[in-house]
């Protein structure tokens, strides 16, 4: 257990039921949890102080929805479209990566996101080809201060594959404990719509290991409503389950959605350039369908939930103002406000993961995972006159000054504390040089563009059924 910490004098962004903010409070931290939250708290003798003034503390982001084996490639794919990244990672270069390769881009991935103040990340890792992959997974989680929940997946198998293998039954058994505070667990696939559900067995073994299954949904040519309609006629549609994009669904799909309680991950950087369809936060409000927000994979775009933040509010209002447009109408009040995009990237982001209870909000009781925003070096940190509004608009990494995950303080006056960048940077430079060496340099240089095999990827990038999932079935 760690001590007892005390933010002295900050605008507070509690992202409670009323989304209040609180200037000029402090919050107490004692052990893992927040113990108080006030002006002018007393405070145990010994308890390391922040000064806080002139910022913004918030609770920790949480990111649903992050390939975090990918990370190694930052950028890599800058210039792909989706059809490019399934080729190079489904169907080509996805398969030559080593444990030790998942494992150093788990651990940048991890790194990144604690820097960015994103205190729980679900590693949505289905690059896990063998239990050892997964092993490294885990291990390079376990060396960070953050919080996770590892989503197990494997896109070289088919879901009814990998979840029978004897080795993924004891890997979940050897590492993955029920109720871990840390570590959470989820399966993870993808359901291609083919009549025949070859999906079904994996979810019955999510069924069997209690757990929640996080699905790309709603994804142009890949993953539509055929998907959607087979999982609620087998039941296995549930409040826990997590629908990633969900960007071309017809209403019919979002209807069983809502009214089977799951939410929806949405990665605005993701769908408005790689061409999952338009981010759909504007028809999820609509139904009434709860939304977390996700970054997807460093091969492409930024790693932080303030450009998701800022991305989706820009995505959810250009929809609005070209639908009020085509009916010769205008927007005098923006549906979606910063306060919305603020609870989405914390507290939906708990509500999505089943922690709700105690993650996502600043409130006592609740876990010590917070974010003090404040940049005394910046000419962008102040005026602060809407507090919501900066965090969704105009703050960044850079502003992010102390990190606490579980009470304890993992970032702190703007760097990691406790960290070896240097070994991460060695780990990640032997996975690049094993994979320009495996794919010789003009696969490498060609492979940020790929060309498209003759065989069609887009309706079907999942190699296990020939089931041609129709664009036009996507709403």
């Amino acid at each position: 257990m760690s001590g007892s910490t005390v933010f002295r004098n900050a605008t507070v962004l509690t992202v409670d039921a009323r989304r209040s903010v609180l200037p000029g409070h402090d919050v107490l931290v004692v052990g893992d949890r927040i113990a108080a939250v006030g002006a002018g708290l007393d405070v145990p003798e010994g308890t390391e102080e922040i000064d806080a003034t002139g910022g913004i503390v918030m609770p920790g982001m949480i990111d649903t929805h992050r390939h975090m084996w990918q990370t190694s490639l930052r950028g890599y794919g800058a210039d792909w479209t989706l059809t490019q990244y399934f080729v190079w990672n489904y169907l080509e270069w996805g398969k030559i990566f080593r444990p030790q390769d998942v494992y150093a881009g788990n651990l940048l991935a991890a790194l990144e996101a604690l820097e960015a103040g994103v205190t729980t990340t679900v590693d949505w890792s289905h690059g896990l080809q063998t239990p050892q992959h997964a092993d490294a997974a885990v291990d390079a989680l376990r060396a960070t201060a953050g919080r996770f929940v590892l989503a197990y997946g494997n896109i070289q198998d088919a879901p009814a594959g990998w979840t029978a293998d004897p080795g993924f039954r004891e890997f979940v058994s050897r590492r993955i404990t029920p109720g871990d505070d840390m570590l959470g667990f989820q399966l993870a696939f993808d359901v291609t719509g083919d009549p025949a559900f070859p999906e079904r067995p994996a979810f019955e073994v999510a069924r069997e290991l209690g757990v929640p299954v996080t699905t790309h949904a709603g994804v142009w040519g890949a993953t539509n409503d055929d998907g959607i309609r087979l999982m609620h006629e087998h039941g296995f549609m549930t409040p826990e389950t997590v629908y990633v994009h969900a960007a071309t669904l017809s209403t019919d799909s979002y209807q069983r959605i809502a009214a089977t309680g799951g939410s929806v991950s949405v990665s605005t950087e993701s769908e408005q350039s790689a061409g999952q369809g338009y981010p759909p936060t504007w028809a999820l409000r609509e139904h009434g369908i709860d939304v977390s927000l996700s970054m997807d994979t460093s091969m492409w775009w930024s790693a932080d939930l303030f450009s998701a933040m800022r991305a989706t509010l820009g995505a959810d209002r250009s929809r609005e103002h070209l639908e009020a447009h085509g009916r010769g109408d205008t927007v005098t009040h923006s549906a979606l406000r910063a306060e919305q995009v603020v609870e989405w990237a914390t507290r939906g982001g708990a509500r999505a993961i089943g922690r709700e209870a105690d993650l996502g909000s600043v409130e006592v009781g609740k876990k010590a995972d917070l974010v003090l925003l404040r940049n005394d070096h910046s000419p962008v940190s102040f005026p602060l006159l809407n507090p919501h509004g900066h965090v969704a608009f105009q703050a960044q990494r850079a502003d992010v000054h102390t990190v606490l995950v579980d009470g304890r303080v993992v970032k702190r006056d703007h760097r990691l504390v406790g960290v070896d960048l240097p070994a991460a940077r060695a780990a990640v430079e032997a996975t690049v040089s094993h994979l320009r060496s495996t794919m010789g340099e003009d696969a490498w240089t060609a492979g940020m563009n790929p060309e498209i095999p003759e065989t069609t990827v887009l309706d079907n990038p999942y190699t296990y059924t020939d089931y041609r999932s129709a664009a036009t079935h996507g709403g």
